[in-house]
């Protein structure tokens, strides 16, 4: 059975974008973990951050338990003033090595949210530094690691593989994701669920099947249709 690790730098953020791909590979009989590295709590308008964090660990939980995924956030780490040090890639790092995840998924690299980019470098790090021999601990190289698609990340962005997602697997992701406040344009007013169901729309065009997620690899190859498969 093969993990796939999705770290996100907020809570949702790859509910949102990963999540349908997570419920397809679970429903292969996959293992899927989400990590948050902070909460989120400061993207409410009206909700003081100590409120929303609350709501948010909440919600998190509850969407990776809806798919069949496991949960875990580093609630200590402040949305907004996430950095890139080696002590938050070590924590990472320290996760990779105790789930084994044979696929990482992380941020594209380029984003109108700086949480978002520290985000992606430290899943990277965390990837080296936990294949790297450490006296006393097992390393665990990652065998892949991609970008996922994100609105607020989208600069350079171009897929390299499509990944199918069936009508099991978004009926899942919809109602799990419907459960989270922001999701549901709560908050700005954005409408996250329509967006990224159009979006899985399209790339299923493009993929030639009926919904598919778009992924990114650190290099340039040519995009392949494949699931994320669990064995």
């Amino acid at each position: 059975m093969k993990t796939v690790l999705a770290i996100g730098a907020h809570i949702g953020d790859m509910d949102l974008t990963a999540g349908p791909m997570l419920a397809e590979h679970i429903l292969g009989g996959g293992r899927a973990v989400i990590l948050a590295l902070t909460p989120g709590e400061r993207g409410h308008p009206k909700l003081d951050p100590d409120t929303y964090k609350k709501q948010k660990l909440a919600e998190g939980r509850q969407f990776a338990h809806d798919i069949g995924a496991e949960f875990a956030c580093f609630d200590d780490l402040s949305d907004g003033y996430l950095t890139t040090g080696d002590e938050v890639a070590e924590r990472i790092a320290a996760l990779i090595r105790d789930i084994r995840p044979h696929t990482v998924i992380a941020h594209w690299r380029h984003s109108i949210h700086s949480d978002h980019e520290n985000a992606s470098v430290l899943a990277e790090r965390a990837r080296f530094l936990a294949g790297l021999p450490q006296q006393g601990l097992t390393r665990h190289p990652v065998t892949a690691l991609y970008y996922a698609e994100n609105w607020e990340d989208a600069e350079g962005f171009t897929p390299s593989r499509y990944v199918p997602v069936s009508a099991a697997a978004y009926d899942a992701w919809r109602a799990a994701i419907a459960e989270q406040a922001f999701a549901r344009g709560e908050t700005y007013g954005f409408r996250y669920i329509d967006y990224y169901t159009a979006q899985m729309t399209m790339r299923g065009c493009l993929a030639g099947t009926e919904r598919a997620c778009a992924l990114a690899f650190p290099s340039h190859e040519r995009p392949a249709v494949t699931p994320l498969r669990a064995g």
